[in-house]
């Protein structure tokens, strides 16, 4: 059984080498405001299909550099150029698809928030359940890119905190770490949980890959 000193030591370990978010990694330096808010929602939208994280971060990236980092240029964009957007960032096996859910989605997004998610946040009300229910509305979001967004908008979005999803929990497991939400927001201190959320996700991905 690991002590609290291995633990630490563990914890230690995993955020100097994990510790990174995706949205760091895709450029995006985010904060409570529309637009980095906005390229979160579309990275999660890309990170949770089937293909690898990097392809996705990439895409983000590609979509950003076309200008289309907000609801409104999203939606104005047309449809051939988030497909050679999304192109350029190496997705192109669900371009054709995902430029098309990018679409609906901003759309939705403008018509029912202005184009701004802290509305969404604040259709909410602080309540969990109902926040995961109106991301899920979002075309291309289903459960997997919702727990992304949360897990990465925690750190700026407070009423989330902490948020474990499964695969944080996974990661944690295979470090000997407690798999109990609560035991392991404690070990996180003053840790931003996003980024402690990240570490974790990281580590049960690097465990997948060499299993």
């Amino acid at each position: 059984m690991p002590t609290a000193g291995t633990t630490r030591e563990a914890v230690r370990d995993l955020l100097d080498t994990l510790g990174r978010t995706y949205a760091d990694e895709a450029g995006i330096h985010l904060r409570n405001t529309p637009q980095p808010l906005y390229q979160l929602l579309v990275l999660s939208c890309l990170l949770s299909a089937r293909i690898r994280s990097g392809t996705a971060v990439a895409a983000s990236r590609a979509l950003s550099d076309a200008g289309l980092r907000d609801a409104r240029h999203m939606a104005d964009a047309t449809w051939q150029q988030r497909v050679d957007a999304l192109g350029e960032g190496g997705y192109r096996r669900y371009d054709e698809r995902t430029s098309t859910q990018l679409g609906m989605g901003a759309e939705l997004l403008l018509k029912e928030y202005g184009g701004d998610l802290r509305r969404l946040r604040e259709a909410a009300a602080g309540d969990i359940t109902t926040l995961r229910s109106l991301l899920r509305e979002v075309p291309g979001l289903g459960p997997v890119g919702v727990d992304i967004f949360l897990r990465e908008v925690q750190g700026i979005w407070p009423e989330v905190a902490p948020y474990l999803d499964a695969k944080a929990l996974q990661g944690a497991r295979g470090r000997g770490l407690p798999d109990e939400p609560k035991a392991l927001a404690r070990l996180a201190g003053d840790t931003d949980p996003a980024l402690f959320a990240a570490a974790m996700v990281r580590a049960a991905l690097e465990r997948k890959k060499r299993d």
